[in-house]
């Protein structure tokens, strides 16, 4: 290993691209979740209105994954703990 610092950086670029593969993931839930709630209105349009509604609880549940993926990815890229660490005690 030539620079630590560098390794530091790598690995949060690599960290970074895993939490942001976590909006991926969010999407095809949310698809899933849209997609049932479809099926289940078609099926019971007397129930569509509460079936919306839990919907939508979901999806936004949902949502804050795919949020904390991104918060996760933008504190490893710009505002790294690790590289403030390393340089105090270099």
């Amino acid at each position: 290993m030539q620079d630590p610092l560098a390794f530091i950086i790598a690995v949060s670029h690599i960290a970074s691209a895993i939490a942001l593969l976590n909006g991926f993931l969010v999407a095809i839930g949310q698809a899933r979740i849209a997609s049932a709630a479809i099926e289940s209105m078609a099926r019971q349009p007397e129930a569509s209105d509460s079936i919306r509604g839990a919907m939508f609880i979901s999806l936004g549940m949902a949502e804050t994954g795919g949020i904390y993926g991104l918060l996760i990815s933008f504190v490893m890229l710009f505002a790294n703990p690790l590289v403030q660490i390393y340089l105090q005690n270099r």
